[in-house]
């Protein structure tokens, strides 16, 4: 008896197995053994009827056309000698002996993943060890037998080692010694348990709810703003006055859209497809100036700007 210490079950994938092939050998042999009677009977009672025309009749409904009438004669009446064969034999029909067969390989099988099984677990059972054990420290002549086959078994006395390499392992270099080394830094679950700590999860958020209403508000006024600022646009237009820090913001975020979609603006009227952009209800268009004026100005709260060759037309 040698012991192994506390062994690990064996994969219960191969006490499924075993249940599927046992459940498939019961059921196959069930099917063949309720069939296989009811075969024969319907096979005697075909050749009391007569077996020769009934062969006959078989040959003449053949469609293989390669074949003479006495060819698929024969072949007809080698099949029927073959059902007989199979199932209307007296003493052992290939049926029972197929049923046998499949007996006997299927219990070789349960047999073999029985021992697989057995041998993985250790081939004793946790309780058998247990017992071996037990009397084995009762059978010890003294606490020094007893400490040494404590020792030897469970091998709780035994130093644990750890591997752990520095956090930055080109500070230190490899022909220094532990012993004048830096000490590297070790996790309590790792010292006590063997275990590397787990990674926490995310720590908890605080919300803010009065900051998270204060930036909504700014927001929405943000946007009442610019809408605002986009119709007047369209109201009165972006050339004869001073256009405020608001509509200075709409105007060029309108011009950054209509310039960003690379539609060439050429002279005449209907000469193809002009760029525009459009936010907040409003269209910006820059459109050939007029014959004879070369530039058109857009004056603003942060300067004038010039636009060479191009006019603005805003509309709602």
């Amino acid at each position: 008896m040698i012991w192994r210490g506390p062994t690990t079950p064996g994969p219960r994938c191969s006490s499924r197995t075993r249940t599927r092939c046992s459940h498939t050998c019961g059921s196959f042999t069930a099917e063949l053994g309720r069939y296989a009677p009811l075969l024969a009977q319907a096979v005697q009672k075909a050749a009391a009827s007569g077996v020769e025309r009934m062969v006959e009749y078989a040959a003449e409904a053949d469609e293989r056309l390669f074949r003479s009438p006495a060819a698929r004669l024969d072949d007809w009446g080698q099949r029927w000698a073959g059902i007989v064969h199979w199932f209307a034999e007296r003493e052992h029909s290939e049926a029972e002996r197929l049923q046998d067969a499949t007996v006997t390989a299927i219990r070789s099988v349960l047999a073999l993943l029985r021992r697989v099984t057995e041998a993985r677990r250790g081939g004793v059972s946790r309780e058998s060890q247990l017992r071996h054990l037990a009397q084995w420290f009762t059978s010890c002549a003294g606490d020094d037998d007893a400490h040494a086959l404590f020792q030897a078994v469970f091998g709780l006395g035994a130093p644990r080692h750890i591997a752990v390499r520095y956090a930055d392992p080109e500070l230190i270099a490899g022909r220094t010694s532990w012993w004048e080394a830096e000490p590297v830094e070790l996790a309590r679950t790792l010292v006590q348990s063997g275990r590397t700590p787990s990674l926490r999860g995310p720590g908890r958020i605080d919300r803010n709810d009065a900051e998270r209403a204060r930036l909504r508000a700014a927001q929405v006024q943000e946007q009442a703003e610019r809408r605002g600022a986009a119709v007047s646009l369209a109201l009165d237009g972006a050339y004869g006055r001073v256009l405020d820090e608001a509509e200075t913001r709409a105007l060029l975020s309108l011009l950054d859209v209509a310039l960003a979609a690379r539609v060439p603006v050429t002279r005449g009227v209907g000469s193809g497809a002009a760029a525009s952009g459009s936010a907040h209800g409003v269209r910006l268009t820059p459109i050939p100036t007029q014959p004879g004026e070369f530039f058109t100005t857009v004056r603003t709260v942060r300067g004038d700007l010039h636009l060479d060759g191009l006019r603005l037309a805003v509309s709602g």
